[in-house]
C-alpha cells in the first residue's frame, strides 16, 4: 500500500496519540522491510518521528549526544522509510526500513548479532 506525503497536522496528531516517556522519549524498534529481521532499537522524540515522515530518511534522538541523528549520515548506512507503525498499547514505533549497508554500529547486519542467551536449538 502506498499512502504518499503525509501533512504536518497529521504528524502531530500521530505523535500526539503515542505515551512518551518521562524524557519525551518513544522506543523505536527497526526491521529490514525484506527480510523482516529486527536490525535496531533506538528512541524518537517528537523532532525526529517527525523529520523521519517528512524526509523517508530515518532519524532518531540520540540520548548520548542529546541530539538528532539521522541514521547513514556519517557511516552512510543509510535507512530510507518503507512503513511506519504504531502499537496497540501506543508507547512503541514499529519501522520498517530499506537498510543500505549494516546497521550496527560495530559493523554487523543487526544490533542482535551479538551474546545469545537461550536457543532451543
Amino acid at each position: 500500500m502506498h499512502m504518499g506525503e503525509i501533512s504536518l497536522a497529521a504528524i502531530a496528531e500521530y505523535w500526539s496519540s503515542l505515551k512518551p516517556n518521562e524524557n519525551g522519549l518513544v522506543p523505536a524498534i527497526t526491521t529490514d522491510h525484506s527480510t523482516k529481521q529486527v536490525l535496531m532499537m533506538a528512541w524518537m522524540n517528537e523532532e525526529s518521528f517527525t523529520k523521519t515522515l517528512q524526509t523517508k530518511n530515518v532519524t532518531y534522538y540520540s540520548r548520548s549526544r542529546n541530539k538528532l541523528w539521522v541514521k547513514g549520515e556519517e557511516s552512510g548506512n543509510t535507512q530510507r522509510l518503507k512503513e511506519l507503525r504504531i502499537d496497540c498499547d501506543a508507547d512503541t514505533i514499529l519501522i520498517a526500513v530499506e537498510q543500505k549497508g549494516e546497521a550496527c554500529h560495530t559493523g554487523d547486519k543487526t544490533c542482535f548479532d551479538g551474546v545469545l542467551v537461550w536457543s532451543e536449538k
